[in-house]
């Protein structure tokens, strides 16, 4: 698509104008690229936040626990 556009650019004596619509439609393209993929990792990177504050919890109890059944 871009090699067509800047033909037509070329023909028409108007490249910088189309060479503007087609990094404007390629960042739209990125953009919605990048919006789809954090949206994407958000809820494995929450589980795995929370997997990790678990497992310190868990590690910093234990001994506590395992403690008290001792007495």
């Amino acid at each position: 698509m871009a090699t067509q556009m800047i033909a037509i650019g070329e023909e028409a004596g108007s490249l910088d104008t189309m060479l503007d619509k087609v990094a404007n439609f390629y960042e739209e393209e990125v953009d919605n690229a990048v919006d789809n993929l954090s949206s994407l990792i958000e809820p494995m990177i929450m589980a795995v936040l929370g997997i990790l504050v678990g497992g310190l919890v868990i590690a910093m109890y234990l001994p506590i626990f395992q403690l008290g059944s001792v007495i």
